[in-house]
């Protein structure tokens, strides 16, 4: 039976300690690739998705609504109905002839496992690590979380030891080589990320193929192990020491910037209106209009643009 009111994430979960840190940001690409790999989530981004054409604005604007599935507190049962609305008209037939459909329930929750686990590598792997404990505590959350969208629970496991497996027969059984997969790590003419605006294009230019190789070597080194094999990719033991290295000195020099510098806008939000920092009433903080989607999308049902 669905859950009528479903419980919205608070301060004291770890789902809030970490998803919304910036450092998320660095796993994009493995969120993005391992989502489009599933062949009804890539081929509704195939057809119906211009990510490619604005991969930052997309990215960047993405985070407001589903972080605020998350932070919104009292609002996060309409954010997530939000995110869920944006959903609703893609399906189609892919080129194989197979229907798709965004809002099927096992679709929908697979988008939703990839945050899961992109939270939980944020702490693991880039944080102070993680014990089994934390692991099922998480996992307790993301079922809180999903609880939002108002969806089935039909295709969610039932324990952490059970979503573990259902992750590795995912990985083994259904994920597949697509060419959204292939678009997303494919980086190596990716525009220059807004943080780095001021850097002159010259310079952007030099640094942008050493970037692209580490943010794919990153990607692959998180790929589960299925993955990595089919799309061809190597993983050796040296790659593993160096991975954990830099893991261990993003963790420590996290540590180096201010509390309030680590957390995107719309987790920022939710932390201040917790600390009785921010009315309760406050407007939810909304993308810049740098982030909007291309003239001519806006307004679209498929598009978070807010004031459009």
């Amino acid at each position: 039976m669905r859950d009528e009111s479903p419980e919205p994430l608070g301060p004291e979960s770890l789902t809030w300690k970490y998803f919304g840190d910036w450092r998320g940001v660095l796993l994009a690409p493995w969120a993005g690739a391992m989502q489009n790999m599933h062949p009804q989530l890539g081929a509704g981004v195939a057809e119906h998705s211009r990510f490619f054409e604005e991969r930052w604005q997309r990215l960047l604007r993405s985070l407001y609504p589903i972080g605020g599935v998350v932070y919104d507190g009292p609002r996060a049962v309409e954010t997530a109905h939000q995110v869920r609305g944006y959903h609703e008209g893609i399906k189609g037939v892919d080129a194989q002839g197979r229907p798709y459909h965004a809002l099927n329930p096992d679709v929908f929750y697979w988008a939703h496992a990839t945050f899961f686990m992109l939270t939980v590598l944020v702490a693991d792997r880039l944080g102070p690590g993680l014990d089994e404990d934390d692991k099922r505590r998480l996992f307790d959350e993301h079922v809180r979380w999903w609880r939002l969208y108002g969806m089935s629970m039909r295709p969610v496991p039932a324990s952490w030891e059970d979503f573990q497996a259902y992750w590795d027969r995912m990985a083994e059984e259904v994920l597949e080589d697509n060419q959204p997969t292939r678009d997303v790590l494919d980086i190596r003419h990716i525009a220059r990320p807004p943080a780095l605006r001021l850097l002159p294009d010259p310079l952007w230019r030099a640094l942008r193929g050493p970037q692209a190789r580490l943010t794919v070597w990153l990607t692959v080194g998180l790929f589960p192990p299925a993955v990595r094999r089919r799309l061809g990719y190597m993983w050796t033991v040296r790659d593993e020491r160096r991975l954990r290295r830099l893991g261990r000195a993003v963790h420590w020099g996290w540590k180096l910037v201010p509390p309030s510098r680590r957390y995107h806008p719309r987790a920022r939000a939710g932390w201040q209106r917790e600390a009785g920092r921010r009315p309760l009433t406050a407007p939810a903080v909304e993308t810049p209009s740098r982030n909007l989607p291309l003239p001519g999308r806006r307004g679209l049902p498929q598009h978070y643009s807010p004031g459009s």
